[in-house]
């Protein structure tokens, strides 16, 4: 086991990742830049080390100054937590050159699932079901047309290189084709250095479902159920949950044990998320996470298994603590992404917290790093904490759910709390009838 783990994040996951270090008797070290000297995972760990001003490129993304850290104070592992350097296989091939581990996938696995036609010519060979549509990058627009008429309108256009929604425009008919193609490359090309796009079938009302996976490295793979990320807004999940209310547990297993098999044939190590658009009873690859997600506690919520736990155990050549058989799944769990933004339209909201109250009771849960008097910086995504709830079954989550986000205060600035108390009294999502357009629909006739 390691004796010192370096957190190279902030925020909520590093303060997760600290805890599980302490839970396990691991001696931890964060890095933070000046304008998190006061953070709560800074105030925690045994050591800190200042990398640099406040924009992320100078200090959570220098690569250069963590390195410098984990030199300076010993340590000999890193959890890059999500986001910033989790999915950069030039940090973990440096981190490796220094006979540091990090907490993860090798490199070379992290760049064939970054590269997201790549990614999809590997889950097709593994036995992974994929969107019908182009086998590589699309460059001429003859192309483009052929392709999109063999697999029918409309179809979706996506960056290789991309995330978040950009680099993705949407073509209807043929007459709607060039221009998505070249806006498309324009976007692709400013956002990620990479203009090469690929073409893909354009599903109508999807939902969106992940699978998390582990593997150990040495060809073994399981996977922890599924969970539900369909209530997004711009390519951004809002709420998650599992198990996913479409999901029947036919459904569930045969897919579990498609991704399990593969991350097991794929000699994957650590933990991933393989992420499908679901229609029609029919599920469709779409790009696969080599990190711990955002969402990870409703699935620790419903196998009471810690991941974070699962991850150290297997950087350090330990192997998984479960089999298939062992993983069992427990009534229902939710989780609601609590940003610091306007709730309707979503501007960022920096600034100090004045009073900062959390709920409690049984099945509630709180993953946040902030504090009253605590002051959220202007230069860092807006997530400042996550509302996990649990309970026997869903209809008993929701109603944990409304007494939790009730007694949730948040002051001095806007936050995300009152959209979801708005989304926990709708029917559909009472009822789980809601696909990735949803939100947006719902947003765009200000209910």
């Amino acid at each position: 086991m390691f004796q010192k783990i370096l957190i190279a994040n902030r925020g909520e996951i590093a303060l997760r990742v600290l805890r599980a270090c302490k839970e396990l008797g691991i001696q931890t070290v964060v890095v933070h830049s000046t304008a998190d000297a006061d953070a709560m995972h800074v105030r925690l760990a045994d050591e800190s080390v200042c990398i640099g001003p406040p924009p992320s490129r100078d200090s959570y993304l220098n690569i250069h100054q963590i390195v410098a850290a984990c030199e300076i104070t010993g340590a000999d592992a890193v959890h890059p937590g999500y986001g910033f350097l989790s999915e950069n296989a030039k940090f973990a091939d440096i981190l490796a050159a220094h006979n540091i581990t990090f907490i993860g996938p090798s490199g070379d696995h992290i760049r064939i699932m970054g590269d997201k036609i790549e990614a999809k010519r590997t889950a097709k060979r593994l036995g992974i079901p994929v969107v019908p549509g182009s086998d590589g990058a699309v460059t001429e627009e003859k192309e483009a047309r052929r392709i999109a008429a063999e697999i029918g309108y409309p179809v979706i256009i996506k960056a290789s290189a991309g995330g978040g929604g950009r680099g993705m425009k949407v073509a209807h008919t043929e007459a709607d084709l060039e221009v998505a193609l070249q806006t498309a490359r324009t976007e692709a090309g400013a956002a990620f250095g990479d203009d090469a796009v690929y073409i893909e079938k354009y599903l109508e009302k999807p939902r969106h479902i992940e699978v998390q996976v582990f593997g150990d490295g040495f060809g073994q793979g399981v996977h922890f159920g599924e969970r539900d990320c369909s209530l997004q807004r711009r390519h951004q999940k809002v709420w998650e949950e599992a198990p996913s209310p479409a999901l029947n547990a036919e459904e569930r297993a045969r897919i579990g044990g498609i991704c399990a098999k593969a991350i097991a044939d794929l000699g994957y190590s650590g933990a991933g998320t393989i992420e499908f658009l679901y229609e029609n009873g029919e599920f469709y690859f779409i790009e696969m996470n080599t990190r711990l997600q955002v969402e990870h506690p409703v699935t620790e919520a419903i196998t009471g298994i810690d991941l974070v736990h699962e991850q150290i155990r297997v950087a350090s050549g330990g192997g998984l603590s479960v089999r298939q058989e062992d993983i069992k799944f427990n009534g229902h769990a939710i989780e609601c992404r609590i940003n610091a933004e306007d709730p309707r339209t979503f501007t960022p909201s920096p600034g100090t917290i004045t009073h900062f109250h959390t709920p409690g009771g049984l099945g509630i849960r709180v993953d946040s790093g902030v504090y009253s008097g605590y002051k959220i910086p202007p230069y860092y995504d807006s997530l400042i904490g996550k509302l996990i709830v649990h309970g026997r079954n869903r209809v008993e989550c929701m109603m944990r759910l409304r007494r939790a986000l009730d007694e949730f205060v948040v002051d001095g600035i806007k936050t995300t709390l009152p959209l979801f108390r708005d989304l926990v009294g709708n029917a559909d999502i009472a009822n789980g009838d809601y696909d990735i357009h949803w939100l947006e629909k719902y947003l765009a006739k200000g209910e």
